[in-house]
Protein backbone atom coordinates (compact mmCIF):
# COMPACT_ATOMS: atom_id res chain seq x y z
CA UNK A 1 0.00 0.00 0.00
CA UNK A 2 1.05 3.60 -0.92
CA UNK A 3 1.16 6.67 1.51
CA UNK A 4 -2.19 8.17 -0.18
CA UNK A 5 -5.47 6.25 -0.26
CA UNK A 6 -8.42 7.93 -2.89
CA UNK A 7 -11.63 6.03 -3.21
CA UNK A 8 -15.44 7.32 -2.91
CA UNK A 9 -17.37 8.21 0.28
CA UNK A 10 -19.47 6.02 1.83
CA UNK A 11 -21.20 8.01 4.56
CA UNK A 12 -22.17 6.49 8.06
CA UNK A 13 -23.83 8.64 10.99
CA UNK A 14 -22.85 7.94 14.88
CA UNK A 15 -23.12 4.50 16.88
CA UNK A 16 -22.31 2.43 14.14
CA UNK A 17 -20.96 -0.77 16.43
CA UNK A 18 -19.50 -3.54 15.46
CA UNK A 19 -22.68 -5.38 15.65
CA UNK A 20 -23.51 -3.37 12.77
CA UNK A 21 -20.54 -4.33 10.77
CA UNK A 22 -20.26 -7.69 11.69
CA UNK A 23 -23.78 -9.33 13.26
CA UNK A 24 -23.03 -11.33 15.45
CA UNK A 25 -24.89 -14.28 14.86
CA UNK A 26 -22.68 -14.79 11.16
CA UNK A 27 -18.92 -14.09 13.52
CA UNK A 28 -18.09 -17.80 13.14
CA UNK A 29 -18.16 -17.60 9.18
CA UNK A 30 -15.24 -16.75 7.05
CA UNK A 31 -15.35 -13.14 6.18
CA UNK A 32 -16.05 -13.52 2.83
CA UNK A 33 -19.19 -15.03 3.91
CA UNK A 34 -20.25 -12.26 6.12
CA UNK A 35 -20.22 -10.10 3.31
CA UNK A 36 -24.09 -10.27 2.65
CA UNK A 37 -24.67 -9.47 5.95
CA UNK A 38 -22.37 -6.44 6.71
CA UNK A 39 -24.17 -3.34 7.74
CA UNK A 40 -27.20 -5.09 6.84
CA UNK A 41 -29.34 -3.19 10.09
CA UNK A 42 -28.94 0.42 8.31
CA UNK A 43 -28.07 -0.15 4.63
CA UNK A 44 -28.60 -3.48 2.69
CA UNK A 45 -26.90 -4.47 0.24
CA UNK A 46 -23.95 -2.24 1.06
CA UNK A 47 -21.22 -4.94 0.49
CA UNK A 48 -22.31 -5.32 -3.07
CA UNK A 49 -21.75 -1.52 -3.84
CA UNK A 50 -18.17 -1.02 -2.76
CA UNK A 51 -15.60 -1.31 -4.60
CA UNK A 52 -11.86 -1.41 -3.84
CA UNK A 53 -10.05 1.27 -2.39
CA UNK A 54 -13.51 2.78 -1.34
CA UNK A 55 -13.47 4.92 2.10
CA UNK A 56 -16.02 4.98 5.16
CA UNK A 57 -16.52 8.28 6.82
CA UNK A 58 -18.59 8.34 9.83
CA UNK A 59 -19.34 10.06 12.39
CA UNK A 60 -18.68 9.52 16.26
CA UNK A 61 -18.46 6.19 18.06
CA UNK A 62 -17.74 4.17 14.93
CA UNK A 63 -16.84 0.37 15.31
CA UNK A 64 -17.72 0.70 19.19
CA UNK A 65 -19.19 -2.05 21.17
CA UNK A 66 -17.48 -5.98 21.14
CA UNK A 67 -13.59 -6.49 20.13
CA UNK A 68 -15.15 -8.85 17.37
CA UNK A 69 -12.39 -8.82 14.80
CA UNK A 70 -14.32 -9.87 12.32
CA UNK A 71 -15.78 -6.17 11.97
CA UNK A 72 -12.31 -4.88 10.68
CA UNK A 73 -12.18 -8.64 8.55
CA UNK A 74 -15.37 -7.79 6.76
CA UNK A 75 -14.21 -4.35 5.92
CA UNK A 76 -10.78 -5.67 4.60
CA UNK A 77 -12.79 -8.20 2.45
CA UNK A 78 -14.95 -5.64 1.17
CA UNK A 79 -11.82 -3.24 -0.26
CA UNK A 80 -12.63 -0.65 2.33
CA UNK A 81 -9.49 1.91 1.89
CA UNK A 82 -9.48 3.67 5.14
CA UNK A 83 -12.51 4.65 7.67
CA UNK A 84 -12.64 8.60 8.77
CA UNK A 85 -14.53 8.90 11.21
CA UNK A 86 -14.77 11.58 14.24
CA UNK A 87 -14.25 9.38 16.80
CA UNK A 88 -13.78 5.31 17.17
CA UNK A 89 -13.99 2.30 19.47
CA UNK A 90 -9.94 1.25 20.64
CA UNK A 91 -10.24 -2.16 20.22
CA UNK A 92 -11.58 -1.78 16.51
CA UNK A 93 -9.05 1.06 15.56
CA UNK A 94 -6.19 -1.40 16.67
CA UNK A 95 -7.88 -4.19 14.35
CA UNK A 96 -8.39 -2.36 11.81
CA UNK A 97 -4.66 -1.20 11.93
CA UNK A 98 -3.40 -5.27 12.09
CA UNK A 99 -5.60 -5.43 8.99
CA UNK A 100 -3.84 -3.14 7.40
CA UNK A 101 -7.19 -0.62 7.13
CA UNK A 102 -5.78 3.08 8.11
CA UNK A 103 -8.20 4.42 10.27
CA UNK A 104 -8.21 8.55 10.26
CA UNK A 105 -9.49 10.07 13.77
CA UNK A 106 -10.44 13.54 13.75
CA UNK A 107 -13.22 15.31 15.88
CA UNK A 108 -16.11 16.35 13.64
CA UNK A 109 -14.41 15.34 9.83
CA UNK A 110 -17.50 13.53 8.62
CA UNK A 111 -19.44 17.09 8.84
CA UNK A 112 -17.02 17.70 5.55
CA UNK A 113 -18.09 14.92 3.32
CA UNK A 114 -21.28 13.66 1.63
CA UNK A 115 -21.87 10.13 0.56
CA UNK A 116 -20.28 9.61 -2.91
CA UNK A 117 -17.56 12.58 -2.46
CA UNK A 118 -14.31 11.48 -3.71
CA UNK A 119 -11.83 11.49 -0.98
CA UNK A 120 -7.67 11.76 -0.97
CA UNK A 121 -5.95 11.09 2.25
CA UNK A 122 -1.89 11.68 2.69
CA UNK A 123 -1.06 9.26 5.23
CA UNK A 124 2.32 10.33 6.08
CA UNK A 125 1.04 14.16 6.16
CA UNK A 126 -2.36 14.13 7.49
CA UNK A 127 -3.76 15.80 4.49
CA UNK A 128 -7.56 14.42 3.67
CA UNK A 129 -9.18 16.24 1.01
CA UNK A 130 -12.65 15.99 -0.19
CA UNK A 131 -11.68 16.52 -4.04
CA UNK A 132 -15.53 16.91 -4.84
CA UNK A 133 -15.88 20.24 -2.75
CA UNK A 134 -12.14 21.21 -2.48
CA UNK A 135 -11.62 21.09 1.04
CA UNK A 136 -8.23 20.50 2.49
CA UNK A 137 -8.33 19.56 5.74
CA UNK A 138 -5.26 19.40 8.05
CA UNK A 139 -5.14 16.44 10.72
CA UNK A 140 -2.79 14.32 12.94
CA UNK A 141 -1.30 11.83 10.70
CA UNK A 142 -1.31 8.03 11.80
CA UNK A 143 2.17 7.23 13.68
CA UNK A 144 5.23 6.08 11.16
CA UNK A 145 4.89 2.54 13.19
CA UNK A 146 1.14 2.48 12.23
CA UNK A 147 1.79 3.40 8.75
CA UNK A 148 4.50 0.78 8.23
CA UNK A 149 2.32 -1.86 9.47
CA UNK A 150 -0.34 -0.53 7.01
CA UNK A 151 1.84 -0.18 4.03
CA UNK A 152 2.94 -3.89 4.86
CA UNK A 153 -0.89 -4.95 4.39
CA UNK A 154 -1.15 -5.85 8.24
CA UNK A 155 0.41 -6.84 10.79
CA UNK A 156 1.12 -10.19 10.18
CA UNK A 157 2.26 -9.73 6.40
CA UNK A 158 4.89 -7.17 8.34
CA UNK A 159 6.21 -9.91 10.98
CA UNK A 160 6.69 -12.26 8.04
CA UNK A 161 8.96 -9.87 5.88
CA UNK A 162 10.88 -9.27 9.18
CA UNK A 163 11.43 -12.25 9.89
CA UNK A 164 12.33 -13.02 6.18
CA UNK A 165 15.47 -11.23 7.00
CA UNK A 166 17.18 -13.52 9.99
Amino acid sequence: MQSTVEGRVWKFGDNIDTDIICPGSYMHLPAKDILPFAFKAVRPGFYSAVQEGDVIVAGKNFGIGSSRECAAAVLKEMGIGACVVDSVGRIFFRNCIALGIPVIVHKNISKHFNEGDHIKIDLETGKVTNTSMGIELEVSPLPQSLIQIVRSGGLRPLIRKILEKY
